[in-house]
């Protein structure tokens, strides 16, 4: 029973790290230009 309770409470801290990285990358606004890295390799800087 006891190792059931740190594995809960395990589980719970690593939902809310996931849950305030996703948070973090869109407040930091990670997922605005999706094609653009993919755009940019194409494309001649010379």
């Amino acid at each position: 029973m006891e190792s059931f309770i740190v594995l809960m409470m395990l589980a719970l801290i690593l939902g809310v790290a996931g849950l305030v990285a996703f948070f973090w990358s869109m407040r930091t606004k990670q997922y605005e230009d999706l094609d653009g890295a993919a755009h940019r390799i194409l494309l001649d800087d010379e």
